[in-house]
């Protein structure tokens, strides 16, 4: 009875990654602020793939959220075997334009809050004999971003946290994948206050959540380290380590400050 727990699940890329393990017959623990969205999802699901699917409507970024959806999953889920760290958001602006309480907020809950899921839930994952863990960063890891310089760093932080985490736990049944979407038919332009002429230039060359969460299950139950899906999406990340900084930093900023 094989059970995954994925954060941010009522829509987007959590929603597709849900659906792909579901598919693959995991029995799934869905996790979000709406209730109402993913009652939808879960019903979907369980009609689709004939799965158990349970729903906890919750605030990760609250004080107690982590240690709310890590006690629900376990006492609904002994057998948990993969935690899907994918609930955050970014936040489009200068630095210091942008109000600092929702900055850190972000920071919270790109951060925070998949190191304190992952530290309550890792006892829980070893007991299995194959466990998974997939972070969620972006491309957005691999260089900074001006003008979303804190969600860029937020995500930096997750990858590299994956692979140490991922190193420790090598000679674990625990594996641990960092998935790294670029720009992706989510709702995450909206929640960032992109406007429309951003958001026009960024969907010339996104992908749906359906094909990056297709990637990511097999990436994930292949045990591998990092997924960069989309091939224009891997040739702009690995470019990072050949190209100085600088230029890719104003390739970045003629990207995004042009339309602020």
């Amino acid at each position: 009875m094989k059970t995954a727990l994925i954060t941010g699940a009522s829509r987007g890329i959590g929603q597709a990654i849900a659906t792909e393990l579901a598919r693959h017959g995991y029995h799934v623990l869905l996790t979000a602020r709406s209730e109402e969205a993913l009652e939808t999802v879960a019903a979907t699901l369980r009609q689709q793939f004939g799965v158990e699917v349970h729903v906890l409507a919750a605030d990760l970024a609250a004080a107690d959220g982590p240690a709310r959806v890590a006690e629900w999953a376990t006492a609904t889920a002994p057998e948990l075997a993969v935690l899907v760290n994918n609930a955050g958001y970014g936040l489009w602006g200068r630095f210091e334009e942008l109000g600092l309480d929702e900055q850190q907020q972000m920071l919270r809950l790109n951060m925070q809050v998949p190191v304190e899921l992952t530290h309550r839930l890792l006892p829980a994952l070893r007991r299995q004999p194959k466990a998974y863990i997939l972070n969620v960063a972006s491309t957005a890891a691999y260089q900074a971003v001006p003008t979303l310089s804190l969600y860029a760093a937020s995500k930096a932080f997750l990858l590299s946290f994956s692979r140490g985490l991922r190193y420790e736990l090598r000679n674990s049944p625990v594996s641990v994948t960092c998935l790294s979407p670029g720009s992706t038919t989510t709702d995450f332009a909206n929640r960032a206050g992109m406007n429309d002429a951003l958001q026009a230039t960024a969907n010339k060359v996104s992908m749906t959540p359906e094909q990056v969460a297709k990637a990511a299950v097999v990436a994930l139950l292949a045990g591998e380290a990092e997924l960069i899906p989309g091939a224009l999406n891997k040739i702009s990340a690995t470019l990072t380590s050949f190209v100085p900084k600088s230029l890719t930093e104003k390739i970045a900023a003629g990207i995004y400050e042009k339309h602020l």
